[in-house]
């Protein structure tokens, strides 16, 4: 059973298709300055990154942020502050 989620950019896009993506498109130099992570600044692969990632929901948040921010010009809705 397949679920649309239209209002969802990342729906469908693989962890290691969004590295390889940023990776193309940026370099790993200036990822590392996005989203400072030891994965993308020593010796960094595609691998090394993708096992991280799996692992650091914090730093996988980081990353699909810099995906839609770079590919989509997309920010997810922020929820309001509770006082």
């Amino acid at each position: 059973m397949s679920t649309q989620q239209p209002n969802n950019p990342l729906h469908g896009v693989k962890l290691q298709d969004i590295v390889e993506k940023l990776e193309a498109e940026l370099g790993w130099e200036e990822m590392a300055q996005h989203v400072d992570i030891n994965c993308f600044k020593k010796d960094p692969s595609v691998k090394s990154s993708l096992k991280f990632l799996r692992k650091t929901p914090w730093a996988r948040d980081k990353v699909e942020q810099l995906y839609l921010d770079t590919f989509h010009g997309f920010a997810w809705p922020t929820s309001p502050q509770k006082k």
